[in-house]
């Protein structure tokens, strides 16, 4: 009789332990983020991690009655995460691409805008690409910007410097050690045009739009085949529709930047 206790018992426990385990993961959604691309995600003061896109975020979770668990981690590791399931989705300005919808699949687009250059109001840079020959132009390793430049600008005789995130491209670019970089618009604005030292900076050229490599906007990025993707749409389409993704906007946007 002991031996069958035991058996009922034991037996139990591991189905209690399944049901918390499921109940868990029904709770938490694991998002992974890079907090360095302000304004859509950046670490304050107090080291807590705010923007757009961390506000979007935690916008789908609640929609979804779920809670977000935030990953902070270098871009080039937001997609290997999500393919051996470290996290569940990448809310990170991931632009979609061809390249990328190979091995990930993305929601709809959260936002779309352009791609730009900027370089010092004094370099003489005028006419692209012709004007890079032999100049330094730094983007964020592995983005699409990455991919662009080296592709568009290297063979013309621009020498492409990668960086793991945008901020420190910025810094080298005030620091006189590159000539140029290239990068979403509103994060250059913001992290450089819009500040005291970037006065002496402007952008330069045309936008860039190709949508082979800048994508089709930015997209939340989830596994292949993952139904999380519909549930992501369904609330992205309802804080559209009840006014929350404006509300979020206006708060790092004087104008629309969801696009067509």
């Amino acid at each position: 009789m002991s031996r069958k206790i035991t058996l009922i018992a034991t037996t139990l426990g591991v189905l209690f332990g399944l049901c918390s385990a499921a109940q868990a993961e029904t709770e938490n959604l694991r998002l992974g983020i890079e907090a360095a691309y302000p304004p859509f995600a950046y670490k304050t003061a107090d080291n807590h991690i705010e923007g757009f896109d961390y506000d979007i975020g935690e916008a789908i979770c609640a929609e979804l009655k779920v809670r977000c668990e935030w990953t902070e981690m270098e871009f080039d590791g937001l997609i290997p995460a999500l393919k051996v399931r470290k996290i569940d989705a990448a809310i990170s300005s991931v632009s979609i691409t061809p390249d990328r919808l190979k091995s990930v699949d993305f929601t709809s687009s959260y936002y779309r805008l352009p791609a730009k250059i900027a370089v010092r109001k004094d370099s003489g840079i005028q006419d692209i690409p012709s004007d890079l020959a032999g100049k330094r132009i730094g983007v964020q390793r592995s983005t699409n910007f990455d991919r662009y430049a080296t592709d568009t600008f290297e063979p013309k005789g621009a020498q492409i410097v990668r960086y793991g995130n945008q901020n420190e491209v910025f810094l080298d670019l005030l620091a006189g050690r590159l000539d140029a970089t290239l990068a979403g618009s509103v994060a250059i604005d913001t992290g450089l045009l819009s500040k005291p030292e970037g006065k002496a900076y402007k952008f330069v050229g045309p936008d860039y739009r190709d949508a082979n490599y800048f994508g089709m906007g930015a997209g939340i990025a989830v596994r292949k085949h993952d139904p999380l993707a519909e549930r992501i749409n369904t609330a992205l389409a309802t804080i559209r529709a009840n006014g929350k993704y404006d509300e979020i906007r206006k708060k790092y946007f004087a104008y629309d930047i969801f696009g067509e």
